[in-house]
C-alpha cells in the first residue's frame, strides 16, 4: 500500500513540476485511481501527504484543489522562499564540489543558449532549465532538509514562476542572474551569493498581482 501511495504521490508532484497541475486545478480520486490502477485509499494517503506539505486543499466529498494563494499567502511564501534560495547559494559558495560546481556550470550555459538562441521563445522549455539551475544550486547546499524545503515551497509558486518567463526580455534577464550567481559561488563570495540569489527570486507586489491575474 505504501508503494501505491507513493506512486500517486510522485505522479501528482511530476505533474505539478512539469506544469501539467496548476493553481485551482481539481484532484479527483476516481481519475487517479483509474490512471494507477490503485483503490481509494492509497490516493486519500496520498491527498493527506500532499495536504499536509500545503500543495492541495481537500474538498468535502469532491476530491481535492491544488493550492491556489491569495495575494497575502504568495507574499509570505514568496520571502520565505527567497531566504530559503539565498540560503542555498550561500551555502553552496562554502560547500559546492568540483562536479557540483561543473554540473552548476552547465545548467548555466543552457540557460545562457537558450536566451541567445530563443529569446523570449518557448518559455516553458527554459523554465525546465531555470529548475535545473536552482536544483543544482540546492544540491550544492549540501543540506538534503533544505532541498526538501525549496521543492516544497516551490511548487506552491511554480505556475507563477513559470508565467514569469512570459513577459519579454524576463528570459535574458534571468539567464544574465544565473551566470552572475553561478561566479559569485564559484568565487566562494557567500554572502554576495546569498544576497545575488534573494534578489533573483523574489517580485515586487505589482508583479505578483499581474501573476495572480494571469493565472486567474
Amino acid at each position: 500500500m505504501a508503494g501505491q501511495t507513493e506512486q500517486v504521490l510522485n505522479a501528482v508532484l511530476a505533474e505539478i513540476d512539469a506544469g501539467g497541475l496548476n493553481p485551482g486545478d481539481v484532484l479527483q480520486e476516481t481519475s487517479l485511481m483509474a490512471a494507477h490502477g490503485v483503490s481509494r485509499t492509497p490516493v486519500r494517503e496520498a491527498f493527506i501527504q500532499l495536504e499536509a506539505a500545503g500543495l492541495i486543499r481537500r474538498l468535502p466529498r469532491k476530491g481535492a484543489v491544488l493550492f491556489k494563494p491569495t495575494l497575502e499567502e504568495f507574499l509570505a511564501i514568496l520571502e520565505v522562499h527567497a531566504k530559503l534560495e539565498g540560503q542555498a547559494a550561500g551555502l553552496a559558495a562554502r560547500r559546492m564540489s568540483s562536479p557540483q560546481t561543473q554540473a552548476l556550470e552547465q545548467a548555466v550555459l543552457a540557460c545562457e543558449a537558450h536566451a541567445a538562441n530563443k529569446g523570449d521563445g518557448d518559455p516553458a522549455g527554459y523554465y525546465q532549465l531555470n529548475l535545473r539551475f536552482h536544483e543544482a544550486v540546492a544540491l550544492g547546499a549540501g543540506n538534503p532538509f533544505l532541498v526538501e524545503m525549496i521543492k516544497t515551497n516551490a511548487r506552491k509558486l511554480m505556475a507563477y514562476y513559470r508565467a514569469r518567463y512570459r513577459y519579454p526580455g524576463s528570459i535574458a534577464t534571468s539567464a544574465r542572474e544565473h551566470r552572475e550567481i553561478a561566479t559569485l559561488i564559484a568565487d566562494h563570495r557567500r554572502e554576495a551569493a546569498e544576497a545575488a540569489m534573494i534578489a533573483h527570486v523574489q517580485f515586487d507586489q505589482v508583479t505578483v498581482m499581474d501573476l495572480l491575474a494571469a493565472l486567474g
